[in-house]
């Protein structure tokens, strides 16, 4: 039997590429398991976009509402904010459920004309959420992501509160 003095090499360099094969392998595994989620799981960035833009349409004026003395929920928020786009559904069915006795407006921080409002509230995060009574005094304050049921629950008891005014 002979060999081939160049077998013991070739199986070397076989092994070789093994290696660098599984190496990478578990190199580029470790970087998609170890990533950080940067996009909301619920909702994709189109139509986050979507609900936040058709929130903001339907939303009552900043003017109106200081002056039709209801209760008021502002939101603070900006286009390019993924928490704002994802908070954006909870804030449309909030808007659905109260609105017959609570303003909600939304004043995107990227406009120039809110810049007074922004100093007033002190937003230095978005969302933004304040929670006015009926006399524009604030009633409570919120940054980021809010579940919906604390949000309903402060709303019933701002309503509570004024309705207890007026009686």
């Amino acid at each position: 039997m002979t060999t081939n003095r160049f077998s013991k090499p070739k199986i070397k360099h076989q092994k070789s590429l093994v290696a660098i094969a599984v190496i990478v392998f578990f190199a580029v595994a470790a970087i998609f398991l170890t990533r950080p989620q940067t996009v909301p799981t619920s909702l994709s960035a189109v139509s986050g976009l979507v609900a936040l833009k058709a929130s903001a349409q339907t939303a009552i004026s900043y003017d109106l509402a200081m002056a039709n003395h209801k209760p008021t929920l502002i939101e603070f928020y900006a286009d390019w904010c993924t928490t704002c786009q994802a908070l954006a559904p909870t804030l449309q069915a909030v808007h659905q459920q109260f609105a017959a006795d609570l303003n909600l407006v939304m004043l995107n921080i990227d406009d120039p004309q809110w810049r007074s409002q922004i100093q007033q509230f002190r937003i230095n995060g978005v969302p933004h959420l304040v929670l006015l009574n009926t006399d524009q005094t604030i009633a409570g304050t919120f940054v980021g992501e809010i579940p919906r049921q604390i949000l309903n629950d402060r709303i019933t008891n701002l309503l509570d509160a004024a309705s207890a005014i007026l009686m």
